[in-house]
């Protein structure tokens, strides 16, 4: 069973669509037992960092993301997900993730690189491979994924395995072991996402 975990920070209209599509038994969750039992997670989430960790927090939900990866089951974080997974991050002040990834998120905004380009990046990126990912075994090289961020990983980082060029590199999916991350939203990117998502089910 996947569990899709729902602390309040998301619509998963799209995310459970995309997973009924693809025949995948799913549970989506607010309940730890339940959420503690499935054999891999997906965290989603949109909106702001700060307020998602609390949430997550506050309903004993990180404690739970953070049991399963120390099982070895699959975990993928998607969109603001992702960024819950590294160690901190930079919006609007300094807040703690659940460091199951290493590295820290940061603004966009503050690289000079970008001055100019729109801010949040919105809209489609083509992905550029930097090693085997399994999550990407389906996908590749230069398709395109759909993006809406203001702040992002660095594409440089040693757990990038794709990045996105927007002027900077930007990480479009990160890695550690068996936790696993999209900039990117699988479920809004047509095909490709839907390939992604058939993937992490099948690891």
């Amino acid at each position: 069973m996947l569990g899709v975990v729902d602390y309040g920070v998301g619509n998963l209209f799209s995310l459970s669509a995309s997973l009924r599509y693809l025949g995948v038994p799913t549970e989506i969750s607010a309940d730890k037992d339940v959420l503690a039992k499935c054999d891999r997670l997906i965290l989603p989430g949109v909106g702001a960092f700060g307020d998602a960790a609390k949430k997550l927090r506050d309903a004993g939900l990180d404690e739970v993301v953070k049991q399963v990866a120390l099982s070895d089951r699959p975990i993928l974080g998607v969109c603001l997900g992702m960024q819950l997974l590294f160690e901190k991050s930079y919006e609007y002040g300094e807040h703690a993730g659940l460091a199951l990834l290493p590295g820290v998120v940061s603004p966009l905004a503050d690289r000079k690189e970008l001055v100019g380009k729109k801010i949040p990046q919105m809209g489609w990126n083509s992905l550029v491979k930097k090693r085997d990912c399994p999550i990407l075994s389906e996908v590749d090289d230069g398709e395109y994924f759909y993006y809406v961020h203001s702040f992002y990983a660095d594409g440089e980082s040693d757990c990038c395995d794709a990045y996105s060029d927007y002027g900077i590199k930007v990480a479009g999916v990160v890695r550690n072991k068996n936790v696993y991350g999209t900039q990117f939203h699988p479920e809004k990117s047509g095909d490709a996402g839907l390939r992604l998502l058939a993937a992490f089910t099948k690891i």
